[in-house]
């Protein structure tokens, strides 16, 4: 019953995404793509060493 309630509150909000929420993903995402690149280069390196490894 408490969490049909909470929902019906939800949908009467009609919560919108906002600019906080916004500046609250970027935040995230910065890490990210910071340290996608290195991570590739980690994973290439890893997979390139293995190959060559075999022989």
């Amino acid at each position: 019953m408490i969490k049909l309630r909470r929902k019906e509150r939800r949908k009467n909000k009609n919560e919108r995404y906002t600019i906080l929420d916004f500046i609250v993903d970027v935040l995230f995402w910065i890490p990210e793509l910071l340290f996608l690149p290195f991570r590739l280069l980690f994973i290439g390196g890893r997979y390139l060493f293995r190959l060559f490894s075999d022989f």
